[in-house]
């Protein structure tokens, strides 16, 4: 038979037994067990000898995890141009010029030790503030005169690549395709945000159509 046990409350959150019997809260109500099984009027509660197990017992308390999903654009532009497919392709492989042509483009630089890594900053007033991310990408292996291809490595998650398709011996068509992922800044306008970057790569190829054409027609050394 189970003896006798004398329980003190010392205050509200302090509560002590003799004998060694243990309280338990369960929905707001005390029990108390003796290590096997614990009753509260009617209900017993069965509690294993050598394992302790903290549960809860508000199934209100759980709420399942809602991963927060980015949302992903694709842009994919292009434009015929009147130079060789060649001197397209040897124009746009020179990165630290893209911000000549490309209206949102602040600067990219690559890295003196790691040629294939290079730092682009962006930097474009649109939607009633000033918009500024940088990032890092690789220079994918590029196919002469067929595509040029990046992914970034840090900052804005983004990707992209430039097409060349040669339609004669002195012209060519480039496709620019730009992938990335909705900033959070961003997000409230996202359903504008494509249809107005389209607009600026459509514009980044037109200056480059002029780039292209005037290195084309200008002798080495003058650029």
């Amino acid at each position: 038979m189970m003896s006798a046990t004398a329980i003190f409350v010392s205050s509200p959150n302090s509560l002590s037994s003799r004998r060694g019997d243990r309280l338990f809260l369960v929905d707001d109500r005390l029990l108390l067990g003796s290590g096997s099984s614990s009753v509260i009027g009617q209900s017993v509660v069965k509690y294993p000898r050598k394992h302790r197990t903290r549960t809860s017992t508000s199934a209100s308390t759980f709420k399942p995890f809602s991963p927060v999903v980015m949302e992903w654009q694709d842009c994919t532009v292009k434009m015929d141009l009147d130079v060789p497919v060649s001197v397209a392709y040897n124009c746009y492989s020179d990165r630290e010029a893209i911000p000549r042509w490309m209206p949102f483009i602040s600067s990219v630089q690559s890295l003196e030790d790691k040629p294939d890594l290079s730092r682009w900053s962006l930097k474009y007033k649109a939607f009633g503030r000033d918009i500024e991310f940088s990032w890092l990408a690789r220079n994918m292996q590029p196919i002469p005169n067929q595509k040029i291809h990046w992914r970034s490595l840090d900052g804005l998650p983004n990707r992209g690549a430039v097409r060349f398709f040669p339609k004669g011996p002195s012209s060519c068509t480039v496709e620019l395709t730009v992938s990335y992922e909705v900033p959070q800044l961003l997000v409230p306008v996202a359903s504008a945000l494509q249809p107005f970057l389209e607009s600026l790569l459509i514009r980044g190829l037109e200056r480059f159509a002029k780039f292209a054409k005037s290195s084309h027609t200008t002798r080495p050394g003058d650029l």
